[in-house]
């Protein structure tokens, strides 16, 4: 099996299982880093496994097709090897970078004609051109093809979108289904749930894609500006539909809020560049609160990083030199609070592991949500 549901908590939707690949198990619910460009942005691999506890990270292939391009990673055996990660990836199909380049990008039935931002050449991303390149970046879960839809869309070009989203998956199944995996490891196909925010077209996408019955599924075009509560009713909506001996990945989110939301509705995997990125602009998140470490506050608060933190950069730095370091613009700082973040993060879903088997996540996601989400 690719996955194993274990228990789901008793007043909620939350699980707790394992995902099992050919570079390790996966126990869920579970946080991903993500290491776009084949770094965890700042994060050593060493901090990222003995510290950090990552299971999993992701790669990009919009980012890895550009640089360092799949000629590379093919010679070197894949990007495990050329990163040094013995442990399972993930990678996204590029479609949210690709359709992010508004003004550079050209979409068509075929695919989607584009410039890249980096040299301004024009490329073509197909769904089969995807599936050859995630192929040869070598992840072992990968991402179909599909558009991303704003979150303040109509229905009609939501309707639209999706059901381009579906023609586009069934051209990249067959190119999935119809090719092997060049480095002697299984790879898995994940379809995303597309829709918007109108339950009606989540639930069409929903049905039709649980039918397919692939190993798992992607909940995708969320979080890109709908209000947060819209996002917790389409991850019901999707959650109701999608069967539940499949693990269920929401793409991009987010918060440890929106993580924690996402966990009781049955949610199983998560990604989101915030740790680092607002690591890198000065900020933290705590089982006390989020806090701005540029503030004027912790200049002389020589009190430990966060006492009740898992990571040794909690103990080992204080709040005023960690202060001192993202004010003189000194990469230790940014290294320090993207450090932290992700042990938060990684704890954060290990303890909601810890309590949907114990039976009583709810009760417990009632209880630190309000703390969490203060502003210190």
């Amino acid at each position: 099996m690719f996955f194993s549901l274990l228990h789901t908590d008793l007043q909620s939707a939350a699980r707790a299982g394992v995902i099992h690949t050919d570079h390790g198990d996966i126990e869920t619910p579970i946080f991903m880093p993500v290491g776009t460009v084949g770094t965890v942005k700042g994060v050593h691999k060493r901090d990222l496994v003995d510290d950090i506890h990552a299971q999993i990270i992701l790669g990009n292939t919009y980012h890895l097709y550009l640089r360092p391009g799949t000629a590379i990673l093919h010679q070197v055996g894949g990007l495990h090897r050329f990163e040094g990660w013995t442990k399972p990836i993930l990678t996204d199909s590029g479609g949210y970078q690709v359709f992010s380049l508004t003004s550079i990008r050209k979409m068509t039935e075929e695919g989607v004609q584009f410039s890249s931002h980096i040299d301004g050449r024009k490329l073509l991303f197909t769904p089969e051109s995807v599936m050859d390149i995630e192929r040869e970046i070598g992840a072992d879960i990968i991402m179909a093809f599909d558009e991303c839809c704003p979150g303040t869309a109509d229905k009609a070009y939501a309707e639209q979108s999706m059901n381009r989203t579906h023609r586009w998956l069934d051209r990249c199944i067959q190119r999935f289904d119809e090719t092997e995996e060049l480095y002697g490891y299984r790879q898995h196909l994940f379809p995303i749930v597309q829709g918007c925010v109108y339950p009606e077209l989540r639930q069409e996408a929903a049905k039709r894609l649980r039918d397919l019955d692939r190993d798992g599924y992607a909940i995708g075009g969320l979080a890109v500006g709908e209000p947060a509560e819209k996002m917790y009713e389409m991850i019901e909506v999707v959650n109701d539909i999608l069967p539940q001996h499949k693990p269920r990945y929401l793409m991009g989110v987010g918060t440890p809020w929106n993580i924690l939301e996402g966990i009781e509705r049955g949610v199983d995997m998560f990604d989101c560049v915030m740790p680092t990125r607002n690591g890198r602009n000065g900020q933290i998140f705590t089982w006390a609160g989020v806090m701005n470490m540029r503030n004027e506050k912790w200049a002389n608060d020589f009190s430990e990083l966060d006492p009740l933190g898992t990571s040794y950069v909690d103990h080992q730095y204080s709040r005023a030199y960690v202060r001192h370091l993202i004010h003189a613009g000194e990469m230790l700082g940014l290294e320090i609070l993207s450090i932290h973040n992700l042990a938060f993060y990684l704890e954060l879903v290990r303890q909601a592991r810890v309590h949907i088997l114990a039976g009583d996540y709810k009760t417990w996601k009632d209880a630190v949500l309000p703390a969490i989400m203060t502003r210190l």
